[in-house]
């Protein structure tokens, strides 16, 4: 985006430029009847586009948490919900959630290795992880050392590591598994993890023989820091020093071993890692890594629209979606390095900007409060949503649906054979996800409303505790499930540029974006007018933590 295109676009936004004319919807007379079907048509795709040339241009590089894009994001955010009348609901009469972020970074002029007596250096020779801590002992080789006891794989199994240091093939995944293995909820526990529990005083992991061809890249995918929010105490994969071994520190390690590293890396490569030996024992290594600590911040972004019914206005329906990404890639190997995040989740967080803009030119208000939350850190772990949930800016228990919006503006075009658009929803298709598992009633309202309004396809096929994507754990409405909160997660599927620098706004489908976004928005004013509260009757899979 230029900035001549980001002058415009911050213009519309400011209402300093004129705004296109509103599309025209359906206007049969089961649609007029219901409640949000006329401000609706205040979300226009124009409005859509001109939001989300700002929110995922070049200058807000990346959004990240914790970021300037993300916090400029906030900014425009908070900025233009205070134009329109929304009410602050974050902290101390603003629009923002602050959140403490703890940094740990390795100060590498005090890291130290030894293997033997040989000295190697940190950063070429190896890599620190951001755990502070010394250790001196044996080694012991635990072949890829994840552990899955429900899947009866346990690589440390007859092995004694108390007191050892753990030797582990690097591998970012589960043996045969993907990044869904690492959700919440999942039974694999990490190699660091599980040495840890097992008494190991360090772990070191070897990458593939690959890795070293972009030990670079490696090295800054792997970073020599740690950040997580103070609060949520979310615990690390290990708490003892970790390091990642450079290519002759590798093939010291099983130098006059039963097995080498080239059998190690071969093993590794063809997906079937040696396993069965044991270190001679006779080797030992020293290590030591020191870290500081430092502070940062970040923020969700949150305001409310009161309603209208001296009673029910204390009850809230919630609209959330993620506006942050996972900023600059700089090993990306096309010349942008600026993962921009269009889809994901700048359609999501263009689309509740719109919807409120949407109420603040309607006279009327709905019966309950509705609420918006931008959440930040969904791309690190459900950070925002986790925090919210945990320390709630309106009582929890008010809240009496989440409706979870995250990849809302793709759409498979005809004839598009490629493997990674498979999942892909069409121009009129949406994924429904969540509603069956917890709420008929609340599943029964969204049919309803869709069927009487623009009837888009909802697509059920991710709405399935046994889905293997498990993408109902996946966004931000899990941590509302997980506190006895019915929810839907609105979702397009994955297609070809998910995280990568490629997702930009012109692959958006607007008219799709619009469609979604108004559909979504006359649902929440439905549950808003409702007598009653959606019930929540259906029993939630084991791995959902139960309400406290």
């Amino acid at each position: 985006m230029t900035k001549a295109t980001l002058v415009v676009a911050l213009a519309c936004a400011l209402g300093l430029a004129p705004v296109p004319a509103l599309a025209q919807g359906p206007a049969s007379k089961s649609a007029i009847r219901l409640p949000g079907r006329v401000s609706a048509e205040h979300i226009t795709s124009a409005q859509l586009r001109d939001y989300l040339s700002l929110v995922a241009s070049d200058e807000m590089e990346g959004r990240d948490t914790p970021s300037r894009g993300l916090d400029t994001t906030a900014m425009f955010l908070a900025t233009m919900l205070s134009r329109w009348g929304l009410s602050p609901a974050g902290d101390k009469g603003t629009f923002f959630q602050r959140i403490e972020l703890s940094r740990q970074v390795v100060v590498p002029e005090s890291a130290s290795l030894t293997l033997a007596g040989v000295a190697y250096g940190q950063g070429d020779g190896w890599i620190a992880r951001p755990t502070a801590g010394e250790a001196d002992a044996g080694l012991v080789y635990v072949s890829h050392g994840w552990v899955n006891t429900s899947r009866n794989i346990d690589p440390y199994r007859g092995l004694d590591v108390k007191g050892k240091i753990v030797v582990a093939q690097l591998s970012f995944f589960p043996p045969g598994g993907s990044f869904q293995d690492l959700r919440k909820g999942s039974t694999w526990m990490r190699p660091g993890t599980a040495a840890r529990e097992r008494g190991a005083v360090a772990i070191v992991y070897v990458p593939s023989k690959r890795g070293y061809d972009s030990w670079e890249r490696l090295k800054s995918l792997l970073g020599t820091e740690s950040l997580e929010p103070t609060k949520l105490g979310t615990p690390s994969d290990v708490e003892i020093p970790a390091v990642v071994a450079g290519m002759a520190l590798a093939q010291a390690l099983f130098a006059g071993e039963t097995s080498d590293a080239e059998a190690i890396w071969k093993g590794f490569e063809s997906g079937a890692p040696v396993e069965g030996f044991a270190l001679s024992g006779t080797k030992r290594l020293a290590v030591r890594v020191v870290t500081k600590s430092e502070v940062r911040w970040t923020q969700n972004v949150v305001a409310a629209w009161p309603g209208s019914d001296t009673i029910l206005k204390n009850e809230y329906v919630a609209f959330g979606a993620h506006y942050d990404h996972v900023g600059i890639n700089e090993t990306a190997a096309e010349s942008d390095t600026i993962s921009n995040g269009a889809d994901d989740d700048g359609s999501g967080t263009v689309a509740l900007l719109a919807m409120a803009e949407a109420l603040a030119k309607t006279a009327r208000r709905p019966k309950r409060s509705l609420l918006f939350i931008w959440h930040c850190g969904e791309e690190k772990g459900l950070w925002g949503s986790e925090y919210f949930t945990e320390f709630p800016t309106v009582p929890l228990n008010r809240v009496v649906a989440q409706l979870n919006i995250d990849m809302i503006g793709r759409s498979k075009a005809p004839g598009d054979e490629n493997a990674r658009n498979a999942a892909l929803s069409g121009p009129h298709e949406v994924y429904a996800i969540g509603s069956r598992m917890m709420s008929d009633e609340l599943a029964a309202t969204n049919e309803r409303v869709n069927a009487a309004y623009l009837n888009l396809q909802f697509n059920y096929k991710y709405d399935d505790p046994a889905d293997p994507q498990r993408l109902f754990y996946r966004s931000d409405h899990i941590n509302y499930a997980k506190k006895g909160i019915p929810i839907i997660f609105f979702f397009s599927g994955l297609h070809e540029d998910y995280h990568r620098v490629s997702d930009h706004v012109e692959k958006i489908d607007f008219a799709k974006l619009e469609k979604v976004a108004r559909t979504i928005y006359v649902l929440g004013w439905q549950i808003a007018e409702a007598p009653t509260r959606p019930k929540v009757d259906r029993q939630l899979p084991s791995d959902v933590v139960e309400v406290e």
